[in-house]
């Protein structure tokens, strides 16, 4: 049954799941797999602070998340991949307003970063950290 996303462990459960679809998917599991490796756990407790930062206002997550998407091989066909997954996983597990917040905030990032990635590789500059 749904549930609106209140807790620690609603955003362990949407990050979790969230990445586990990320992982298996054929087009944007293997960027991640790469980049990522075996630090899998660093990067889901990063994850599970930033979540709780931008959905709660507990400001746990302290970090600059552009940069280390900035160099990236992706274009839109892996940031709408990314956001099919996201609503899907959201939709699957969640309803209410942190939910809709979310999907919201979401879209937000995936545009800006789209956004700054065609930025920077039309310029030769380096995104600031």
């Amino acid at each position: 049954m749904k549930r609106a996303i209140e807790t620690m462990e609603d955003i362990r459960l949407l990050v979790d799941t969230f990445y586990g679809k990320v992982r298996e998917n054929p087009l944007i599991g293997p960027i991640f797999d790469s980049v990522i490796g075996d630090r899998w756990p660093v990067h889901l407790e990063k994850m599970y602070r930033f979540w709780q930062t931008v959905l709660f206002g507990e400001h746990t997550y302290y970090g600059a998340p552009f940069p280390p998407h900035a160099q990236l091989p992706v274009d839109r066909q892996h940031f709408d991949t990314w956001l099919g997954l996201w609503h899907t996983t959201l939709d699957q597990l969640f309803t209410g307003e942190k939910a809709a917040e979310a999907k919201w905030r979401g879209d937000k990032m995936a545009a800006m970063f789209l956004s700054k990635i065609n930025y920077y590789r039309s310029r030769p500059s380096t995104p600031l950290s």
